[in-house]
Formats: structure tokens, C-alpha cells, sequence
């Protein structure tokens, strides 16, 4: 080890990051053989410090390792002597992974032997300036020097940037003279124009997806925002890790799907999806959607302890609630044998090790290394052997891979012992392989192009490259992007359990939690959940979004499908004395007031009508629009205004109904407010939701120390048994959705009976419910 730091400092590195550098085992060992290389080539002159650093570059960007030579040739004779020089060299042996090079075409690419005389930077950098110097005599030094440095360097592709940059600076100091008092002053920021409202306004964009405020995802996923590579193109990915094999696993791939998008979404049938899924669906069938490619519903079913039958319906109805069908519905089970195969030949090419180190011994980071690693793979064959024919008991033995993930975790487990029946293969096997065996394998079985998945796998991308590569099969591209979290919320199966549990909320579908069942329970339509997914966007970071911007979507959908119709959740009763008792009046009420031809529903108009209690007030106060005993108020859509003749009271001093005289609205002043009403209603049951929880991030022990347990909101539930509501959704079916007017968006609960309708409410109609 020592002199291996003594060789890297020769070429320039420092010590500590030679150290470093040592402790990556592929770098350092790629590192001392371009030396070694460069050695050879460069004879008496030897491997000066600018050489050096190109070498070490080469060897921790370069990820085909059949080019080290051809590349470090070229840099140890100073054929390539900058950083732009290589990035274009690397480049170009990505896109020509076929042998053998095109030495002249190479060449071009990279501007080998390309000088760039002073002479010519001077003059470049000339014309540049006399191009934008109207501009920049007008700016000065608040002028953009980037867009002079960037036209320059277009024009001279392998000058050197800082001879450009000190050449820039000169002319411009020598056109404008020094920096004055003014050049050094703030520039005032100009404020964009804001962009009309209804430019903004969301459109229908086909395929479940609706535009906000930007491109739909289907847009995001089509266009420029995703640089992936085309299918069959996987080596052009950076990171990617090429074989001898790679080129014609490529082919064989293309000649199998013919050129298709591919991809998956792979869920474990141990728990019900929720709103972070919802990205993970929008993003995999998506993408294959807006692409032209097919996505297959995957169940990564190899834990057979913790899967059942609920889970596999609920996820694929949760898929299809969205929008979405699968390509095709396959298990990783499916694979059982496949997967098996691969692991006795893993053993047979000494990747793989039978290891009995117990669980709890090989957690964490930095556990001690197996003393089973270099055992005969004759001997571990047998073994694994045994192990499926269930000879050992749970956790006496594991099969271990041989390789480092990029978290530094050693030798991760590809199966292990499990005595549990599988949902689908019962008791043909005890031993079931782990994610980061299996994953990878089902990805190359099915030929997925493209494998998304959340940042938290980017640990294992160095493995799903590995493991397919060691056994010379197809390997399909990994790509990371960042979650979708919510505040107000938790989301794990486990914790979800302790609020049933303790009573917390009723089921994994309580409307106030974040699965995709509860979101479905409240009402939230699919459209609304896929617009946010949208406005999200697809990020690399991590994304935690507050609930509002969900509920803001769902607003949007509702204010276009909901129907308008009427309901009381406080009923307060009134007659209107000058109508004969006996009257019955059909009213006309439409489905949109926005837009008339949408239909309407017809509701009973009598002498006696029930009202919301908090639009009656005994005594008049500042600003407040609607009944009181002085002012009369409009009933919506009746074409009647009424005023208080009396109010009766109970024993109690609670006012119990009013009395009111009627005008027709053309017959009286306008009054300052309508308000809504129902006559003849139905009984129902109202549940108004708030969030479940009080602090943002009840999971956090610095903001909630006792636990999210303590977190939750008593008051997240209300339950109004004796609201009244319009006859006219007499008919409504679970899951139908209605605007009540002036209160907000509901949906029909699954708890309804005949002659007892319950609704959820969904949204309130505006962010703050307290606005009149």
C-alpha cells in the first residue's frame, strides 16, 4: 500500500489524496496500470504532474476498461494534453464501443494536434467584442462577460479557457478603462411581467395527464427534460460499465424488443400504496406512454412473511384508479427457477459464497469480513444445494455475492432461508433471493430499458451493473430520482399499523391519511393526484410538498367534473309564512353555473326550507352580508328573497326555527348576499377531515420528541349526523362527487346505506375555509 501512494504522489496527487484513492479498489487499480502504461510509452520523459492529473481523470471517468491503453497512449505522448481534450475523447469512445477505432475520426474529435496560436485567441476574442460593443460600452461591467468567453470558445473549440478568459478580460479593460463607483454599484433587478392567468389555466392533455402552469407530464417525459438514452444506446449513459459481451447483449436486446421503451413498476405486495408511489406509477407507465414503449406491473413478491392476496389487488386497482394498464402483470416468483440457476452459476464462476455468519453480525456498514469468502466453490455449491433442500434452519446459512456496493457495504446476501409458504409457489422452496439479487435479474429477464427507481437505490447501482455483468447477460441502464414526501403525514406500513392499531384512524383507507385507497375514500379524483405528480415534475432531489398543493389540484379537477347541488351541514329551520303550506315548486338548479349547457337537476321549493345556522345572525355585525333580522338575504336559484318576520327560540334561549316573509327577486331591492337552502331534503352524514397530524413532520424527534403517536390531531375528525341534503343525489353511487354549494367538494363514502347517505369531504371550496 505504501507504494502505491509513493506512485501516486510521483504523478502529482497529494498524499491524503493518494490515501483516498486507495481506498476505492477498481480506482487505484485502473490508476497504477495507466501509469505503469504511460511509463512504457512516455520512456526517459516520464509521467510529469499535468500528464498525471489527465491520468487520473481517465482512470475515474473511464468505464471501459478495454480503452485504458489506446487512451493513455494518447496523453502520455501529449496527444492529448487538456481536460477538454479527454472529456471529448471519452466521449467519443462511449459512442464507438465497437472495435477497432477510427484513428483520423478519433483524432478530429478530440483536436489532436490542433494548435491555437495567441494570435488566434486575440483575434477571436476581437471579434467577439466588436460584435456585442455597442452593448457593451451602453452596460459596461454589468454587461454578461460569460456570453463573450462562451461566442469565443465557440469559435476556438480547444483553446485553452483561461487564455481565453485573461484575453477577455484585457480587451475589455482596455475598451471600457477601469472599474468606476457606478460599475460597482448594485444592478436594479427589472420584475418579469407576470403571465396572464388564463395562459396558466389547465388544459386537457389526453392520456390522463392535464397541463399546470407548465408542461404536462406526459410533456416532461416526451421532451428535453430526460436526456436518457435511446433503447439499445445503454452505453452511452454515464456510468455505465461495459464487457467484452456488451455489444451483443445489446443487439441480441433490440433484435427482442425491436427498439422499444421498456420499463416497470415493481412494488412489494406488503403494504398499500401511497401518494410517493403515485410518482413512482406516474413516472414508469408514463414515461412508457408518452414514449411509445410498455410498462410492465411487476410484484416483487421474495419476502413470503410479510405478502398478502390484499395487497396484490389493491396495488394493481390503485395502478389501474390512475389510469394506467399494465403491459403485463409478472412476479418476480415467476423467475423462482431462473433465478436459482443464475445463482448456482454465480457460485461455479466463484462470485458467490454460502456464509453463516448470523444476520445481526453482518448489519451495518463495516461488519467484519466473512470467514467463509474464500471457501472451495465446489464446497458452497453443495451447500446451496442443502440449503434448498432445507437441511439448515432460518439464518444458519445465507448465499453472499462478492462485491462492494458504493455505500462501502461488503458482500451483500443474494438468498436466504425463510420455512414460510409462498402466496403463489406454496412450499416448493425455502430459500428466496434478496432485492439486491433479484431485482437487477428480472429487470434483464423482461428487457427493461429504462429502471427507474427513488435515490435511495443508488446505493445498489453499482451491484444491478455488477451482478449482470458477472454473469454476461443483458444489462438494462438504472436511473435515479428523488421521492415524493408529503408533510402532515406518515407514510410507512409500519406506522400506518400503530395508528390502526391504537385507534387512531379506522383502516389503511381513513380518508386522513396519504394512501392512494384513503385519497380515493375522501374523493380525491386520479386526474387531480396525476396533476400533482406533474407539478411536482421529475426531480433528482428529494421533493416534500405541503398537503394544500395536492388539495389545490384536486380543487381544480372537482371545479370542472363535481355537479353543483345543495346542502345543509348545520340545518336551521324556516317557514315562510306568506306561502300557502301546501306549496310544492319544482326549481331548476344547474349541474354548472359556468356553463349552463352541462345539464341540470331539478329540486322541491316549499313554504318551509331549511337553512345553514351560521348564515343567521340574532345581532347584526360590521361586514356581515346575510340573514339578519334587518337584513333580508337571496335564496339561490328560487328567485326569492327573504326577511325575518320572527325568530323562535327553545326553552334553552337556542333559536329553533325562524319565520320569514318572501318577495320575488324582481320585485326587490338586490340584497347584499345569496345563500343556498334544501326543501324536502335527505338525511346524511357529513365527515369534514383535518390534517391527521399537528406538526410537519411528525416522524421528527427534535420537533415531536414523544413520538408521531403523540402527534396525532383529536380534532382531525367531525362527524355531522343530521345534515340535510338536496333530493337530487338520491341516487348517487360510492365514490360520486358533488360541489355543495358554498361549502366545498364531497364525495359518497362506502359506508352509505339505502335511505342514509354518508359523504367525505374532499377540499374546502377556497385554501382558507374561514373567507366569507
Amino acid at each position: 500500500m505504501a507504494d502505491l501512494v509513493t506512485l501516486f504522489t510521483e504523478i502529482g496527487l497529494s498524499e491524503q489524496k493518494a490515501k483516498e484513492t486507495l481506498k476505492n479498489e477498481a480506482l487505484s487499480s485502473t490508476l497504477k496500470e495507466a501509469i505503469t502504461l504511460a511509463r512504457g510509452v512516455a520512456g526517459p520523459a516520464g509521467v510529469d504532474r499535468p500528464t498525471g492529473t489527465l491520468l487520473y481523470s481517465l482512470a475515474s471517468r473511464l468505464r471501459d476498461a478495454r480503452r485504458l491503453a489506446f487512451l493513455t497512449e494518447h496523453i502520455a505522448l501529449r496527444r492529448i494534453s487538456t481536460e477538454l481534450q479527454l472529456s471529448a475523447a471519452l466521449e467519443y469512445v462511449k459512442s464507438h464501443p465497437e472495435d477497432p477505432i477510427a484513428a483520423q475520426e478519433f483524432q478530429e474529435a478530440c483536436g489532436v494536434g490542433v494548435v491555437i496560436t495567441p494570435e488566434q485567441i486575440e483575434d477571436a476574442v476581437e471579434a467577439v467584442i466588436l460584435k456585442h460593443k455597442e452593448q457593451l460600452v451602453k452596460e459596461r461591467y454589468r454587461f454578461n462577460m460569460g456570453l463573450l468567453m462562451g461566442e469565443a470558445r465557440t469559435r476556438l473549440k480547444w483553446a485553452d479557457g483561461k487564455i481565453i478568459k485573461n484575453e477577455v478580460d484585457m480587451q475589455v479593460l482596455h475598451l471600457l478603462g477601469p472599474k468606476t463607483e457606478a460599475d460597482l454599484e448594485k444592478k436594479s433587478k427589472v420584475p418579469k411581467p407576470r403571465e396572464p392567468v388564463q395562459d396558466r389555466k389547465e388544459e386537457s392533455a389526453g392520456n390522463g395527464a392535464v397541463k399546470l402552469e407548465g408542461r404536462s407530464l406526459m410533456e416532461q417525459l416526451r421532451g428535453e427534460a430526460l436526456k436518457f438514452h435511446r433503447p439499445g444506446e445503454n452505453y452511452k449513459t454515464e456510468g455505465y460499465v461495459m464487457t467484452p459481451h456488451t455489444m451483443r447483449l445489446l443487439k441480441e436486446h433490440l433484435e427482442i424488443t425491436g427498439g422499444q421503451v421498456r420499463t416497470r413498476f415493481p412494488p412489494e405486495p406488503n403494504g398499500i400504496l401511497h401518494i410517493g408511489h403515485a410518482k413512482a406509477i406516474n413516472f414508469n407507465f408514463g414515461y412508457a406512454k408518452a414514449n411509445g414503449g410498455i410498462c410492465f406491473l411487476r410484484y416483487d413478491d421474495t419476502n413470503p412473511e410479510k405478502e398478502e392476496e390484499k395487497y396484490f389487488t389493491g396495488i394493481r386497482d390503485m395502478v389501474e384508479w390512475l389510469g394506467y394498464k399494465p403491459y403485463a402483470v409478472t412476479h418476480a416468483s415467476d423467475y423462482f427457477q431462473h433465478l436459482y440457476d443464475w445463482a448456482v452459476e454465480l457460485i461455479r464462476r466463484g462470485h458467490a459464497y454460502v456464509c453463516h455468519q448470523r444476520g445481526e453480525e453482518i448489519k451495518g456498514h463495516s461488519p467484519p469480513p466473512s470467514p467463509w469468502r474464500d471457501r472451495p466453490a465446489e464446497e458452497s455449491l453443495v451447500l446451496f444445494e442443502r440449503m434448498k433442500k432445507g437441511v439448515f434452519a432460518e439464518g444458519e446459512a445465507t448465499l453472499r455475492m462478492k462485491m462492494v456496493m458504493e455505500d462501502g457495504k461488503m458482500d451483500p446476501v443474494a438468498y436466504r432461508i425463510k420455512y414460510t409458504p409462498h402466496h403463489r409457489s406454496g412450499d416448493q422452496w425455502c430459500i428466496y433471493p434478496t432485492y439486491d439479487y433479484t431485482h437487477c435479474l428480472c429487470d434483464s429477464i423482461e428487457h427493461i430499458t429504462h429502471s427507474l427507481c427513488t435515490k435511495e437505490f443508488q446505493a445498489r447501482r453499482s451491484s444491478y451493473f455488477w451482478l449482470c455483468n458477472v454473469l454476461d447477460v443483458y444489462c438494462p441502464v438504472q436511473w435515479e430520482y428523488g421521492r415524493l414526501n408529503l408533510t402532515y403525514t406518515v407514510v410507512s406500513k409500519r406506522k400506518i399499523i400503530r395508528l390502526v392499531e391504537t385507534g387512531a384512524v379506522r383502516d389503511w383507507d381513513d380518508p386522513r391519511l396519504f394512501t392512494l385507497t384513503a385519497l380515493r375514500r375522501r374523493g380525491f379524483p386520479p386526474e387531480a393526484i396525476n396533476n400533482f405528480c406533474a407539478r411536482v415534475g421529475v426531480t433528482v432531489a428529494q421533493t416534500t410538498m405541503e398537503p394544500h398543493l395536492l388539495e389545490a389540484c384536486a380543487r381544480e379537477v372537482l371545479n370542472d367534473c363535481a355537479p353543483r347541488v345543495m346542502a345543509v351541514l348545520e340545518p336551521l329551520r324556516v317557514t315562510i309564512t306568506n306561502l300557502p303550506p301546501d306549496t310544492q315548486v319544482e326549481v331548476r338548479v344547474p349541474n354548472f353555473p359556468a356553463d349552463e349547457s352541462l345539464g341540470s337537476h331539478s329540486v322541491p321549493f316549499s313554504s318551509t326550507v331549511f337553512i345553514e345556522r351560521s348564515d343567521f345572525r340574532e345581532v347584526m355585525e360590521k361586514g356581515y352580508k346575510r340573514l339578519t333580522p334587518e337584513q333580508p338575504v337571496g335564496l339561490r336559484h328560487a328567485g326569492y328573497i327573504i326577511s325575518v318576520q320572527q325568530v323562535i327560540k327553545d326553552a334553552s334561549g337556542s333559536v329553533v326555527e325562524l319565520e320569514v316573509t318572501c318577495t320575488k327577486t324582481d320585485a326587490a331591492e338586490k340584497p347584499k348576499a345569496f345563500i343556498h337552502w334544501v326543501s324536502e331534503p335527505l338525511p346524511c352524514e357529513i365527515r369534514l377531515y383535518d390534517r391527521l397530524f399537528l406538526h410537519k413532520n411528525p416522524e421528527d424527534t427534535s420537533e415531536v420528541p414523544a413520538g408521531f403517536l403523540s402527534d396525532v390531531n383529536p380534532n382531525s375528525l367531525q362527524v355531522i349526523s343530521n345534515a340535510l341534503v338536496d333530493r337530487s343525489v338520491g341516487g348517487a353511487k360510492v365514490f360520486d362527487k358533488f360541489q355543495f354549494e358554498r361549502v366545498g367538494y364531497f364525495s359518497v363514502d362506502p359506508d352509505s346505506a339505502p335511505g342514509k347517505l354518508v359523504f367525505n369531504r374532499t377540499v374546502t371550496l377556497k385554501e382558507d375555509p374561514g373567507k366569507i
